[in-house]
């Protein structure tokens, strides 16, 4: 086999490179450190405990958990307090789980790199590769450091982890040595290299211009170093409200405990009175509540193939009103397909498994591709070369077109004058040579010498594949009988054959995805790395409003703060984005006022998946570093999969709030009952144990009732909720509080009628706690629907609610009637009779608030 090509040795001799001695190398070293990126120093246990101990809601469990040692429950005391050992364990997980962000990064920058060391090439580790140190790379290697080109031949690069884009991009040495032009990731035919980068094809000689923190992935580690995970709302609304209750039941308890040794002149029974009273006013379930919605909402979105990385996220996702998405990997397949070909005017397009069946598929076009794959290496690792494989060895299997036997005899790689590259075979009976060309169309028309006319309705054909966001290359062939290669490629006689169009296919759930969350109120912006002519095609495809100004990256840089919130307002596609640019879009959607989701799958996303209110990454093709930047993981990267998140998010943010307003409403008519007794000098209503009963039987298990109930018949019709909405707002703790009032007038009323007929405070009690019962899961069925009428609600299926509302009233007979049981309880002796009528006259009076607008949450 003939070559062209010159040596390594040769290249360094002619253009007299020489490498830094192993002297020069380590004082390199030395002055300026390792190639390499710092990582940020890890918490301390005890920094990440006391992180935890200082949140109000741990401190509401640990309270509760000290009132239960206090009134002697040990079992529900050890409950509570085992779950703040639980809560520290998982906060240190992930606090150490988050730390692996940067390691990552680490990993990546820190591959074995070929140098030249005092005049000789020796491989070192990629963290003591040193500015200036002259490297050698060919395919398949890692760029250990941002560098410039000193020679290349027909070498090509991946850099999605830093763009986003799918393409590699071509590479070419520059005989002017100047580095100081701006120098970014993406775009053909630049001489500059970054770490981190991939060759997927060819070989180069580059001299290291910046290393560590300093090259282009340094600056995206440096970017996700200074982003902070924000606190969800729910977090900050839990501790306010967890600081407002606290406060008010101090005072109320103060009060009580005074009150009662004053007037009753017995302050232990006042101490105890108090204490019912804090556990009464105290929403203990709270935090229990949030923490059994979001954890089961987790493994419900498990179950959608989103795992969920930082619980809070699952509450945001309901909120969100923008989703940001990368094109490459998020919206496409991230993999390039053979799309079209076109040959003498005539279009095949590849739409589908039955388009790629050799049956279906012309004979005009047969040759085109034949070429396409010869001017293509067998095994290639380019993307683009891979699908021109693929797609020719499935519909030309078993024809004459498929040459396996030929053997390579030469290759004359893509050169700065000519966007070309073409393959010299050899027949097994050595008879002919054959010459497969592809590359640029107007390369390749220049080396078939056509005529203006041909050139100009080739052009026509070129743009208009152009167009529809393809990569467009042109093939032709040649034959060649003399022993001697000639030196270039112009010096054969090509045929032009056509061209072909590749793709970085649409995902096939994405338009109807796109639909669904445009349906729900949320804009979709993309934002991606790709040029604009593709950018605004995916975008139509996709179903994104792509009629507005497409804005790049380089007209962001000359528009000012305030101007460039205005366009993003108007605007939906970005493209020709840097990783910083990204970061920038995102945070200014946020000082708009958006809830802002944004997905991503390269290392270039990374800080505006971390900076973002929910951040997705994809599980399969995505980046360790985007993985552990974002909150949530697409397991599948299946766009729909966002869908079903936000969904879930705004059906969990819906039952959480139903869950707030039962609870509200059941311990008013509890904290109603251990004041006002007290208050009016009755024999005290509640005591500790049936607190205990309301705590663990009633409020948090229905709790979990509420949480598997189905989504509101509106929940992806609606826009998503204001972004002052809270949990916690007014309207639904009104709700609660005329609930909760219109239940303590009746079981006061319940009380008060009991004693007046002749019950005893213990037949009383019965009496009172058995219609405060049934009075709960009046609470738990009327709030169960806030968009279908009472009735309607009442047969939605939800197995578990009716399980819980079965158990509660299996205890509650069992503390009536059973004598051992009855005394724990403090009840007394009541025939069922009287049982029957309490129950029917609350069912009566509850059903009958039911019909009453006022009591029920409008749609």
């Amino acid at each position: 086999m003939t070559t062209n090509q010159p040596t390594i040795g040769e290249v360094i001799q002619k253009k007299k490179i020489h490498g830094l001695t192993s002297k020069e190398a380590e004082e390199r070293l030395q002055a300026e450190g390792l190639n390499e990126l710092s990582s940020a120093k890890p918490q301390s246990i005890l920094a990440i405990a006391w992180g935890v101990v200082s949140e109000p809601m741990f401190l509401l469990l640990l309270s509760c958990g000290i009132i239960y040692l206090l009134i002697g429950n040990l079992e529900d005391a050890l409950i509570l307090l085992g779950s703040v050992a639980i809560i520290v364990t998982m906060s240190f997980f992930q606090e150490k789980k988050s730390e692996r962000t940067l390691e990552a990064l680490r990993d990546l920058t820190s591959p074995r790199a070929l140098v030249l060391r005092d005049d000789e090439q020796i491989r070192i580790s990629g963290k003591d590769v040193v500015r200036e140190d002259i490297i050698f790379l060919s395919e398949g290697d890692r760029v250990p450091a941002d560098a410039y080109l000193l020679e290349a031949q027909n070498m090509t690069v991946d850099e999605s982890l830093l763009t986003g884009e799918s393409v590699p991009v071509r590479k070419q040495a520059s005989d002017t040595g100047d580095i100081s032009s701006e120098s970014k990731p993406g775009g053909d035919d630049l001489p500059f290299l970054f770490s981190g980068s991939l060759v997927v094809q060819g070989k180069g000689i580059a001299r290291v211009t910046a290393i560590g923190e300093r090259t282009e992935l340094g600056k995206i580690g440096k970017a996700l170093s200074s982003q902070e995970t924000e606190t969800s709302r729910v977090q900050a609304e839990t501790s306010h409200a967890v600081k407002v209750v606290a406060t008010t039941s101090a005072a109320l308890v103060g009060l009580l405990v005074i009150w009662y040794g004053i007037t009753r002149h017995d302050w232990l029974n006042g101490i105890l009175a108090g204490l019912t009273l804090a556990m009464s006013i105290m929403p203990a379930e709270f935090p229990l509540v949030l923490a059994i919605f979001l954890g089961l909402g987790a493994w419900r979105m498990a179950q959608k193939h989103v795992l969920t990385r930082r619980i809070p996220a699952i509450e945001m996702l309901g909120a969100a009103t923008v989703l940001c998405v990368d094109k490459t990997g998020t919206l496409t397949q991230n993999r390039m397909v053979l799309s079209k070909i076109m040959t003498h005017g005539d279009l095949y397009t590849f739409d589908g498994e039955a388009s790629l069946k050799h049956d279906n598929f012309p004979e005009k076009f047969h040759e085109t591709l034949e070429f396409a794959m010869l001017s293509s290496q067998r095994d290639p690792f380019d993307p683009m070369e891979r699908a021109i494989q693929q797609a020719g060895r499935q519909v030309l299997a078993g024809t004459e077109h498929i040459h396996d036997s030929w053997s390579l005899v030469e290759e004359y790689p893509l050169s700065r004058e000519l966007l070309a590259i073409s393959r010299v075979w050899r027949s097994p009976d050595l008879t002919q040579y054959v010459i497969a060309a592809k590359g640029a169309p107007e390369a390749i028309m220049d080396l078939c010498h056509l005529d203006e006319k041909t050139m100009a309705t080739i052009s026509e054909q070129v743009n208009s594949l152009a167009e529809q966001g393809l990569r467009v290359l042109a093939v032709a062939k040649a034959s060649f009988s003399h022993k001697e290669l000639p030196s270039q490629q112009h010096d054969f006689d090509f045929e032009f054959l056509g061209i072909i169009g590749l793709a970085d296919p649409l995902r096939p759930t994405v338009r109807t995805a796109v639909k669904e969350c445009l349906t729900a109120g949320i804009r979709v912006i993309m934002i991606t790395g790709d040029y604009p002519a593709t950018a605004k095609k995916i975008a139509e495809e996709a179903g994104l409003d792509a009629s507005g100004v497409v804005l790049t990256g380089q007209e962001m840089e000359f528009l000012s703060p305030e101007e460039l919130k205005e366009r993003i307002r108007k605007g939906n596609v970005f493209c020709r984005a840097t990783p910083e640019q990204k970061l920038q879009l995102v945070n200014m959607l946020k000082e708009n006022g958006e809830i802002v989701a944004m997905t991503g799958d390269g290392v270039n996303d990374a800080p505006a998946l971390k900076s973002a209110h929910i951040g997705i990454a994809m599980g399969e093709r995505g980046t360790d570093v985007a993985r552990e930047s974002a909150s949530l993981v697409l397991l599948n990267d299946d766009f729909s999969s966002i869908v079903c998140a936000v969904r879930l998010g705004r059906r969990i943010f819906d039952n959480i709030r139903k869950a707030v307003v039962f609870i509200v409403a059941a311990h008013i008519p509890i904290a109603g009952l251990s004041l006002i007794p007290v208050m009016l000098g009755w024999p005290l209503m509640l005591l500790p144990i049936h607190i205990v009963f309301f705590e663990l039987m009633v409020d948090p298990i229905c709790s979990v009732a509420f949480e598997n109930e189905p989504e509101e018949t509106d929940v992806m019709t609606r826009p998503p909720r204001p972004t002052n909405a809270r949990i916690f707002d007014k309207s639904i703790l009104l709700l609660g509080v005329k609930q909760g009032l219109a239940l303590l007038a009746w079981v006061v009323f319940v009380y008060w009628f009991a004693q007046k007929n002749g019950f005893d405070s213990e037949q009383a009690r019965t009496l009172t706690f058995t219609a405060m019962i049934m009075g709960d899961i009046w609470l738990i069925l009327i709030n169960r629907s806030w968009s279908r009428s009472f009735f309607k609600s009442l047969v939605q299926p939800n197995r578990i609610l009716w399980s819980v509302l079965a158990a509660t009233i299996a205890v509650l007979v069992v503390g009536i009637f059973v004598p051992a049981v009855r005394t724990l309880f403090h009840f007394g002796a009541v025939q069922w009779g009287y049982i029957v009528i309490s129950i029917v006259a609350t069912a009566v009076f509850t059903g009958l608030i039911s019909l009453i607008p006022f009591f029920r949450r409008q749609k």
